[in-house]
């Protein structure tokens, strides 16, 4: 769905007669469109083959305890080199439970940052909202004609394009993809 409808991102400009206008002038209006594919966060599994488990003795205070047992761990996760110690408790154990479960909240931050990353990415620049940066124009008066200014496709049943048939539209701009991309090969290649 999002191949067929990234055309539609951009400005859009309605002019119309504005019915909130007592002396029934002509208004023109802008509407900024986004559209963006939905990115699904990947599930993440921590191989043990992924990880380097190192238990030390504990410092800071605690006595005897922490000077004669290895109850300190350190995990690191080796594809991010993400290291996570915990040495709160007196158990290894407890301490190998508690840096996992920190382990899988850094992950889950690194791929939360990532998934955003790459939204930004896919939206690239926005253009403002005004006149001058529309990529189509609908216009319901003095005229009515609804017309693409990257593909030059004219409708003028704006009717059917207000109601969602758009298909001309976004076929047009499918077609002028192709055309800009065949273009940007033919001049680098």
């Amino acid at each position: 769905a999002y191949g067929n409808m990234e055309g539609e991102r951009g400005v859009h400009r309605l002019v119309r007669m504005s019915p909130f206008d007592a002396a029934n002038r002509r208004h023109t209006s802008f509407a900024a469109v986004d559209v963006i594919p939905e990115v699904e966060a990947a599930p993440f599994e921590i191989s043990p083959d992924d990880l380097r488990i190192d238990v030390m003795r504990a410092q800071g205070a605690g006595g005897q305890h922490v000077n004669t047992t290895d109850s300190a761990v350190r995990i690191t996760h080796l594809p991010t080199n993400i290291v996570v110690t915990c040495q709160a408790e007196r158990s290894q154990l407890q301490n190998r439970a508690r840096a996992m479960e920190l382990l899988n909240s850094r992950l889950a931050e690194l791929a939360r940052q990532q998934h955003a990353d790459r939204l930004e990415e896919i939206r690239g620049e926005q253009n403002e909202a005004a006149w001058g940066h529309q990529i189509r124009s609908y216009v319901l008066a003095p005229y009515q004609m609804v017309k693409d200014l990257r593909t030059d496709v004219e409708i003028g049943n704006v009717g059917a394009v207000l109601d969602g048939d758009i298909s001309e539209f976004t076929d047009g701009y499918l077609e002028w993809r192709r055309r800009q991309e065949l273009d940007g090969t033919a001049q680098n290649g």
